[in-house]
């Protein structure tokens, strides 16, 4: 990934030193050996400001210590030395070829007009820019006014923008559900379930395979089942531009392409169809792309407390909430009071009478319901083996707690009274209930976790924002808390180091603008294009539906060392024209002008470079593309405020 991005972005200093060698040869009618040298030296300070501004913006990506930052260990070293080797190219490599290859006669203006470089469209751009750069002068405190509310902007496009952990919204042909049925079903009915699921899975256009199982899971739970479904390739199933051109040349009608349909129609198909089976709760979803342990759910949103039946009662109320709230798809909650189970109540006072000790109840239940118990050993002389014999009740027997109960206690040694053994029913008292199926724990508190997906149109941040005023709404006893995991955690803890890297990235950058060019000034007037394009890399994301997640985040990122290295091309060559001698207008016209055209061409080069992100149709195409938005639109976008307010 660090690659592609940097295609765009490595051959930027290779530009901005042609581009100078050429300018050279054109204005100072140098020849292309000398002009190869002084341009590359006149150019040399800008170009290792620009180089090392970028490797200090992706470093501290390397830094995270979150999950995602594992993830992007090897993008920040790897994005860091692309940027240092095109710094050794422009530097080497660049100006021996332009010496060897730029021909005198190229840079030479014709009769009467100016060089073929300079006219045309070109000329047309540079008359437009001049005009706004004049009247942008004149107009100062406009342009800073201008300025302010583009920067103030990005807070209310912030809010617009869905935030989320990694794109949810991603078409990789295959997808997963987990199936929940009623606590005390047997396997074989568990069995009988899934494949009537599986059947009507199946029978959704476009499945071609379902996997699925009964039982099992983490906990062995026979009420569990999983389903793994792949659907038709993505080219069959898309208007990609391969399939496009293959109906084209059989001459198929445009009609053909009405069947296109996507993964997550089919899952919401599989949803529906689900809605048939009312005593299971079947929960679609994306395979995870980022392992980060736990459930790996869209929405993870953990109750906490002491007592299990509160949690239980609490837990089903904000299920009900949030099938309401729109944006969720399949909640549900880890914690379910349905599992059957006998109750054996002791009754101490008898049992005392009785001279009956808690571990003989224990040893005589243990010993014929569970049959976990060895009383014996048989030896078969036929085979010479021995055998363990295991007394146990029969399952009719097992199940009924009259028959239970007539089991036989044994008394203390030396118990006074009639007869060494006592009924059970003397000493306790047996009825069934309903208990928890599991029970799980986090900081030494008992928790119940509800589960859902996160539907299209809608954020992480904005579903467990609306979770947490629906428990508000609820109403939580002393002693309970909330909290989040999963997914929803490690976005809330990577947002959190992403501020980081970026304050860490303007600290880093601000100390070797000022040592580059020897001022605590300039570094702040380039810096202040950072902020600029932010706005416009949000409006971005809102206007293409993209969210703001672990990949948009490292295109603003990109966006950064893009933006800021336009101002110092131009900051460095008005200071080298005020070191000639030139008046403050004079040189400010006259280097950004200098400026505009190195400026254009790699801003377009880097826009070409992240066309393909942009426009790539395969399978998961849509979780990498954030990027290419939001260096795209931020940069294209901004391009003229940050020319004109620099």
């Amino acid at each position: 990934l660090a690659l592609v991005l940097m295609v765009g972005i490595v051959i930027d200093d290779a530009i901005v030193v042609l581009e100078n060698i050429f300018r050279f040869v054109e204005e100072k009618r140098m020849r292309p050996f000398e002009a190869a040298r002084a341009a590359t030296a006149d150019i040399g300070l800008a170009v290792l400001a620009t180089t090392f501004s970028l490797v200090v913006i992706f470093l501290p990506v390397s830094f995270m210590s979150s999950i995602s930052g594992r993830f992007l260990y090897q993008f920040g070293v790897t994005a860091a030395a692309s940027v240092l080797v095109s710094l050794l190219v422009a530097f080497t490599l660049t100006p021996m070829m332009s010496a060897r290859m730029i021909r005198a006669a190229d840079g030479l203006p014709g009769a009467g007009r100016a060089a073929a470089s300079r006219r045309g469209f070109y000329a047309w751009l540079d008359r437009g820019y001049t005009a706004a750069l004049r009247l942008a002068m004149r107009r100062r405190w406009a342009v800073v006014g201008i300025a302010l509310a583009v920067i103030a902007a990005s807070w209310p496009m912030y809010g617009w923008v869905k935030q989320e952990y990694t794109p949810s919204d991603v078409d990789e042909g295959e997808f997963e559900a987990i199936i929940n049925g009623p606590e005390g079903i047997s396997i074989a009915a568990m069995d009988e379930a899934v494949q009537a699921i599986g059947a009507e899975v199946r029978a959704v256009p476009g499945v071609r395979s379902v996997l699925i199982t009964a039982g099992g899971g983490f906990l062995g739970r026979v009420s569990q089942g999983n389903m793994y479904v792949r659907i038709a390739p993505h080219e069959e199933r898309t208007l990609s531009p391969g399939r496009i051109w293959s109906a084209l040349q059989r001459g198929e009608p445009l009609a053909a392409f009405r069947g296109n349909y996507t993964q997550r129609q089919v899952m919401q198909q599989v949803r529906q169809r689900m809605r048939a089976f009312r005593d299971f709760r079947v929960l679609v979803r994306n395979l995870p792309g980022f392992n980060i342990g736990g459930g790996n759910f869209d929405i993870d949103f953990v109750l906490r407390g002491p007592d299990l039946e509160t949690l239980a009662r609490l837990a089903e109320a904000l299920r009900t909430r949030a099938q309401t709230l729109g944006g969720l798809a399949d909640p549900d909650t880890t914690l379910r009071l349905d599992r059957p189970e006998v109750r054996v109540r002791i009754d101490r006072a008898r049992a005392a009478d009785l001279q009956v000790d808690t571990e003989q109840v224990a040893t005589a239940l243990r010993l014929m319901v569970g049959g976990d118990t060895e009383v014996s050993r048989f030896r078969d002389p036929s085979t010479d083996e021995d055998y363990f014999v295991q007394l146990r009740l029969s399952e009719q027997d097992r199940r009924d707690p009259g028959s239970i109960s007539r089991l036989l206690v044994s008394r203390q040694p030396g118990a006074r009274g009639p007869g060494d053994l006592v009924r059970l029913d003397n000493v306790v008292q047996i009825d069934t209930g309903f208990t928890a199926s599991r029970i799980d724990r986090s900081d030494r508190q008992r928790e119940v976790r509800l589960r859902a997906v996160v539907l299209p149109g809608y954020g992480q941040a904005d579903r467990i924002e609306a979770l947490r005023g629906a428990v508000a709404e609820i109403g939580l006893p002393p002693g309970y808390t909330t909290a989040v995991s999963g997914r929803a955690r490690e976005f809330e803890q990577t947002a959190k180091e992403f501020l980081l890297v970026f304050l860490l990235s303007v600290i880093f950058m601000y100390m070797i603008l000022a040592a580059q060019f020897e001022s605590l000034i300039h570094p702040l007037t380039i810096l202040l294009s950072l902020p600029l394009s932010i706005p416009f890399a949000l409006l971005s994301l809102w206007y293409t539906g993209n969210t703001l997640n672990l990949y948009s985040a490292l295109g603003i990122l990109v966006l950064f060392g893009v933006v800021k290295k336009n101002a110092i091309l131009q900051i460095d060559h008005m200071n080298v024209l005020r070191a000639e001698g030139k008046d403050r207008m004079t040189a400010i016209l006259e280097g950004n002008r200098d400026r505009l055209r190195p400026i254009l061409m790699t801003t377009l080069t880097l826009v070409a470079g992240m066309l393909p992100l942009w426009l790539g149709t395969g399978p998961g195409a849509e979780e990498r593309r954030a990027i290419a938005v939001v260096v795209i639109g931020g940069q294209s976008l901004s391009l003229l405020l940050t020319l004109l307010v620099t």
